[in-house]
């Protein structure tokens, strides 16, 4: 609705804890694009303090600073909270202190509802506030109200995605150049790309958090941090790289969420082949994608920057603007039924492996091979020998089969005489099969 310039027009608060690189992004967003986004909201939003750290740090952005969370926290004036701080402590007690206080708060922390979204999202319903985390999952792709209202009518059955920056653009990298991981990781530090301790991206650890807020979402499931099976991409090797690109697969780092026929869950992150043809395979360098499959909307895909200053605040501020707008026409947050449903263990999901296994060259490896996934139930869909002196390699695609199944079959490959070494072993994720 316009403004009716006969009318003063209601001014909102939005105080702002961190003005790190997402922070700084948020005030400047706030303030450059102010006149429209009064025009969005019908009211103007103003920056009020700015809590940080350190105030002595000469920063970019023009706002007063103060060390004093009670000026946002719990103060009155304050209309919305901004918290762009990272990690669980101490956002989380003071998060929950705000939505208590009768404010509504947006976040950018997904370690927070990861781990801690349900008891979050309780608060903000019992005090008739809002909770909004669009930036928590994927930067500045809309994820997060698509699956909670755009899709709220329809049956998600999974959802698969691309969902850490660093670890696509060193994988991409990977691809295109045949390089090993190592100096690709380096080259990612020096750029920016990855910090001087890269273990939440490479290990998984930051887009595992990401697929449980999306695993909760999409199956109204209470799915915390901890449910997701996590492996990140440090053993990617450049004879993966090479093995998948010859067989018609590129490899990513996916975080995967599935409701399976027996209302069970499984959530997973770790690399996978996927199929040269399927729409996340072409997601290059330091970009996310999400690719979600429903039964009456069928395939969508939602790609975009997953991270970095102005992408992320522009999701935040985007969420400052739904409640803003909430609390002027006084919306409370939906509730939501959320059920109780269990997680399946890793061992239960019904996978596809890639598998490398360095095997003595001569006469009869193969069919012994052969015959220790046939006794582990596993049945092999494709195999590629190539051999050199009296040592040769085995590049096996199994069909999809139980994953305990094919643990227990790795196991036994180990203690075959034959084989020298299992040099590499890794999901397939190809919805051509079965």
């Amino acid at each position: 609705m316009a403004h009716d310039p006969s009318q003063p027009q209601r001014t909102l608060t939005v105080g702002l804890l961190g003005l790190g690189v997402v922070g700084s992004g948020v005030a400047t967003l706030l303030r450059d694009h102010a006149d429209e986004i009064a025009g969005r909201v019908g009211a103007r939003l103003e920056i009020g303090p700015v809590v940080v750290r350190d105030v002595n740090k000469v920063r970019d952005v023009d706002v007063a600073v103060t060390d004093d969370v009670s000026t946002v926290v719990g103060a009155e004036g304050v209309d919305i909270v901004v918290e762009v701080m990272g990690g669980i402590d101490p956002a989380r007690d003071l998060l929950t202190r705000a939505l208590k206080a009768g404010q509504s708060v947006v976040t950018a922390n997904k370690e927070l509802i990861a781990t801690h979204g349900a008891e979050l999202l309780t608060a903000a319903q019992e005090h008739s506030v809002r909770l909004e985390y669009e930036a928590a999952v994927a930067g500045a792709i809309p994820i997060i109200k698509p699956m909670r209202e755009s899709l709220a009518g329809d049956r998600v059955r999974k959802v698969l995605g691309i969902l850490n920056g660093t670890t696509n653009y060193i994988l991409t990298r990977m691809t295109e150049e045949g390089a090993e991981l190592a100096p690709v990781l380096a080259d990612a530090q020096a750029l920016g790309y990855a910090e001087a301790d890269p273990t939440a991206d490479v290990g998984g650890h930051d887009a595992a958090a990401k697929a449980a807020i999306l695993a909760s979402l999409a199956f109204d499931a209470h799915v915390v941090r901890d449910d997701v099976y996590t492996e990140g991409i440090m053993s990617v090797t450049a004879t993966d790289i090479a093995n998948a690109k010859r067989m018609g697969y590129v490899i990513k780092l996916l975080g995967i969420a599935e409701e399976h026929d027996d209302s069970s869950i499984g959530v997973r992150v770790h690399p996978a082949w996927i199929p040269t043809s399927h729409p996340l395979a072409s997601i290059r360098e330091a970009y996310n994608a999400i690719f979600v499959e429903a039964d009456a909307a069928g395939d969508l895909m939602f790609y975009g920057r997953g991270a970095g200053s102005l992408p992320t605040a522009s999701a935040v501020v985007g969420d400052v603007v739904t409640a803003a707008r909430a609390m002027l026409a006084g919306e409370r947050l939906p509730s939501v039924a959320v059920a109780d449903k269990p997680i399946r263990p890793v061992d239960e999901e019904i996978v596809q492996y890639y598998l490398l296994l360095d095997v003595a060259d001569e006469a009869g490896v193969l069919s012994r091979v052969a015959a220790t996934f046939g006794d582990h139930d596993v049945s092999i869909k494709s195999v590629w020998q190539e051999g050199e002196g009296d040592q040769a390699q085995l590049l096996l695609i199994t069909h999809a089969a139980r994953e305990g199944n094919v643990r227990a079959c790795v196991e036994a490959l180990k203690d075959l005489s034959d084989v020298n070494a299992i040099a590499s072993s890794m999901r397939v994720e190809d919805r051509r099969e079965g």
